[in-house]
């Protein structure tokens, strides 16, 4: 994984440390931390000043398609294709949930901006919302047909936006599940859908 300055697009450091390809980087909102994802079955965390890894987040039986901080940058959520996501410690490296229920591989998995809750996308056509501190699944979102490839919430946390390998991207209620949106137009599936900031 390569870190490169933002205005110049120069290569400032590169990570290394995973044994197959990474499916997916993020930065930390707090500190000078990142994480990455990759198909070794593991997650890790880096010192994104200094290029050097700090922990290895192990325990996935299957590649590891995302990882992400929560908003106080002290937790990890990680999405497998072991059908779980798993959340994590992000200082220690300790496995504190496990989201278990797709009956598919889990392709996302992100929290909400407030770290409340976690929405995870999944190869069952499914999205869930989860209880981020319980694990408890909340609102399963169903109406796409094929696999979910991507889900995020709105910077307000009421909106999830979902992808999809069947070329829609839809907008749903993320209190309730109820759809709010549907948005076609793609020729090919849609690997992934964010919401601007406002």
């Amino acid at each position: 994984v390569r870190v490169c300055d933002a205005a110049s697009g120069r290569e400032l450091l590169r990570l290394r440390g995973h044994t197959s390809g990474e499916r997916g980087a993020r930065f930390a909102p707090v500190g000078h931390r990142g994480v990455t994802a990759a198909y070794d079955k593991t997650a890790r965390i880096w010192d994104a000043a200094a290029g050097r890894e700090l922990l290895e987040l192990a325990g996935h039986s299957d590649q590891v398609g995302s990882a992400a901080f929560s908003p106080d940058s002290q937790r990890i959520v990680t999405a497998s294709y072991d059908r779980t996501a798993r959340v994590w410690d992000a200082n220690t490296g300790r496995e504190l949930l496990r989201l278990e229920g797709h009956t598919g591989g889990v392709e996302s998995a992100a929290f909400s901006p407030d770290g409340r809750r976690i929405v995870t996308a999944s190869d069952d056509r499914t999205a869930r919302v989860w209880d981020a501190a319980t694990g408890k699944p909340l609102v399963t979102l169903s109406g796409h047909e094929d696999a979910v490839s991507d889900a995020e919430f709105s910077a307000d946390g009421l909106r999830i936006v979902t992808a999809s390998r069947d070329r829609s991207v839809r907008v749903w209620e993320s209190a309730t599940g109820d759809a709010l949106a549907v948005f076609n137009g793609h020729d090919d599936e849609v690997q992934t859908a964010a919401f601007s900031s406002d």
